[in-house]
């Protein structure tokens, strides 16, 4: 059942606009990538705020626990606090050495298979995460923002040109909300799939108590929507899972 909804929210992004966003996404193919490499897929998540990689009511950590039971195998998922991100790079370095000899091989850095999404300080982590690779020469499949809020010192709109695919998800409203556009850095090595606005104005989405302190709940109240509108983790799950090798998928 899972995998069927998760079909149509494929077929959604390929065909059709979303709500408000005024364009139509597309996904270029990206399975060619999926090789034979002794290295595992790696999906890595950042959080937003303060919020602890394990906290379980927040919609990036449960994409992942979902993610890690259905690739039980050749997979390897993981979230970060957005603070940690030098931690999360190094994470990937030693999960791309894949015969541990302290360096990475030019064949293990061509066959790395990287997804990197996030939420709010937690999407601005993602381009840092991407550009610090981008310097090892190490590509990524995917990169996923989700009302991107720029961190003192970083740069969220630009996506480096290691990035094959970046998708950016964003709302305009309250004090806290995301950057309306990425783009990339070289338009003929990585696809802006979309950049996706949501409005929660007219169309608020109930969200359970996600922990955040009261005043987050007062005035970010659509920064925190966006991150448990099921329309938008439907979205990001579809991506996410189009990057990755679906015969390992769990029936």
């Amino acid at each position: 059942m899972r995998l069927a909804r998760i079909s149509v929210a494929v077929s959604c992004l390929l065909v059709s606009p979303l709500f408000v966003c005024g364009q139509t996404a597309s996904i270029h193919n990206i399975s060619a990538r999926l090789g034979s490499a002794a290295s595992p897929a790696i999906v890595i998540g950042f959080v937003g705020g303060f919020i602890a990689h394990d906290a379980a009511a927040h919609g990036g950590v449960q994409l992942a626990a979902r993610l890690r039971n259905d690739y039980p195998a050749g997979v390897h998922v993981e979230v970060f606090e957005n603070r940690r991100g030098d931690q999360a790079y190094r994470e990937i370095l030693r999960l791309l050495d894949a015969d541990n000899d302290s360096s990475l091989s030019p064949a293990e850095k061509r066959d790395a298979r990287i997804v990197l999404y996030g939420h709010s300080w937690g999407a601005s982590e993602v381009v840092k995460v991407a550009r610090n690779l981008e310097k090892d020469g190490i590509p990524v499949l995917l990169t996923i923002q989700v009302d991107s809020v720029r961190k003192p010192g970083e740069d969220d709109s630009v996506i480096p040109a290691n990035v094959i695919q970046a998708a950016n998800f964003y709302q305009p409203s309250g004090v806290v909300h995301g950057r309306t556009e990425v783009r990339a850095a070289d338009p003929a090595r990585t696809h802006i799939i979309g950049n996706f606005k949501f409005d929660y104005t007219q169309h608020p989405v109930a969200c359970v108590d996600y922990g955040y302190p009261w005043y987050a709940r007062a005035f970010e109240k659509p920064h925190i929507e966006i991150e448990c509108d099921p329309a938008v983790s439907e979205r990001m799950e579809a991506l996410i899972r189009s990057a990755l090798p679906a015969e390992q998928s769990a029936p």
